[in-house]
């Protein structure tokens, strides 16, 4: 860079050729979801040129970031496999409406994945590598996205009281300990409550749930898709332009990046970052990395204007699914299934959430008409050891990776956001970024 005596008319060493000294550098960021969202911004506040590239509606339905549960779980740092929990494969091949469901037609393709899935937790060391990495990209997610949420204007989309684990015994809580013991390892502090404390806190609970933890240092979201559209917008009010086109890949010429292909023609820029979730695999393979990104497929319900509801964004432990009161109703979301990123839905899935939802509190009624309950189905971006992409392309540094968080994809995108900042700017990243290297796989 030029020093604050250089010639008005010199250039940048590091930016494209012709473009002036004074110029702000140019980033185009590709998915304007909550991670790309997340992170133009924060190339805004370091002075950067941004352009959002993304075909569909900000925050809208066609987004994995509008359907997400909404917990900002900063403790989520575990695989979502475990030690043993390849015995249950042929429990979920045999039940299509299991919390976790393989389509046989798609068994073959699904395969690798799966054997790495399963790899990734094998062992209880390998579970806790997995949590220290993770444990770095999510600590004081909640204040970061508190910081976030309250710049685009929208504070009270975010709340940080804590997290609930429902369970309809202590003796259940005590057959995870191996889990909650390696969150205490990596400093997360938790309440245990029992029955009355339980009911004290959420007074609206089936009778069955008699054990309780509460983790205090997490947080909530109350809108996932109103979040994101709104830090979109800061994004335009800073001077971010929105392209509403598909990215179709790169022009690198001898490493360096020069433009991104789109649907309505070239963005000549000096960087790019993918972060364009499940769509994510195409471009990273073209920036010279094979990733194995594969959909799980996730529903949620919302039951409007409840008759009960969650004072706590809670996790019940015997059906694994999140309860949280949203802008809009109550939502429950959860299950897992693996198919194609285009496949039609079965909606029985979203139908036995709602049904989950119902036995979870009594007082909302068995029978609900169809206008009262929304159904939404979507993908998470997910590699198979739990971790996301986060890192430079192979084929020029001056394309970031950012995709692949799966479960953690709206906690762990403001944290993502300051570390791709970071790496486009040639700075240190603030976390160690080889557990995230996109080219882990090779």
């Amino acid at each position: 860079m030029n020093s604050p005596g250089s010639p008005k008319g010199e250039y940048r060493r590091a930016g494209r050729e012709g473009t002036p000294a004074s110029a702000p550098r140019h980033v185009v960021v590709i998915g304007a979801g909550v991670v790309g969202a997340a992170t133009a911004v924060q190339a805004l506040n370091a002075g950067w040129r941004v352009t959002l590239v993304d075909p569909g509606e900000p925050g809208g339905q066609q987004a994995a970031s509008y359907g997400n549960a909404g917990w900002l779980s900063s403790h989520s740092i575990l695989p979502p496999a475990a030690p043993g929990v390849w015995k249950q494969v042929p429990r979920w091949l045999k039940d299509p409406l299991g919390p976790l469901a393989i389509r046989w037609g798609y068994l073959p393709r699904a395969l690798p994945w799966l054997a790495r899935y399963l790899a990734s937790a094998w062992t209880w060391p390998r579970v806790q590598r997995t949590a220290q990495a993770l444990r770095t990209l999510l600590a004081d997610a909640p204040a970061l996205h508190q910081a976030l949420a309250s710049q685009a204007g929208v504070p009270h989309l975010i709340g940080q009281r804590g997290l609930l684990h429902a369970y309809v015994s202590e003796q259940q809580f005590r057959a995870d300990s191996r889990a909650w013991d390696i969150r205490r390892q990596e400093g997360i502090e938790w309440q245990e409550l029992d029955a009355r404390a339980l009911r004290a806190l959420e007074p609206d609970l089936h009778p069955r749930y008699t054990f309780g933890v509460l983790v205090p240092e997490t947080g909530h979201c109350r809108n996932p898709g109103a979040y994101v559209a709104a830090l979109v917008r800061l994004a335009q009010s800073l001077g971010a332009e929105l392209r509403r086109t598909h990215a179709t890949g790169f022009d690198i010429q001898g490493g360096r990046l020069r433009a991104v292909h789109t649907g309505d023609g070239d963005i000549a820029c000096d960087k790019a970052v993918i972060a364009t979730g499940i769509r994510s695999r195409e471009l990273a393979r073209q920036a010279g990395d094979s990733v194995p990104l594969a959909a799980e497929r996730g529903y949620h319900a919302v039951i409007k204007q409840p008759e009960a509801s969650a004072r706590t964004t809670t996790m019940f432990a015997d059906c694994k699914v999140v309860v949280n009161a949203m802008e809009d109703g109550l939502r429950v979301a959860g299950q897992v299934e693996i198919a194609g990123i285009d496949a039609a839905p079965d909606w029985r899935r979203a139908h036995i959430l709602r049904d989950l939802l119902v036995s979870i509190y009594p007082a909302l009624p068995a029978q609900l008409p169809d206008e009262r309950v929304d159904y939404w189905q979507g993908s998470r971006p997910s590699m198979p050891d739990g971790l996301p992409c986060i890192g430079p392309a192979t084929a020029s540094a001056d394309i970031v990776h950012a995709f692949g968080h799966g479960h953690v994809g709206l906690v762990g995108s403001a944290r993502t956001g300051e570390l791709v900042v970071q790496l486009i700017q040639d700075l240190p990243p603030a976390i160690p970024l080889a557990p995230f290297d996109p080219r882990r796989f090779r």
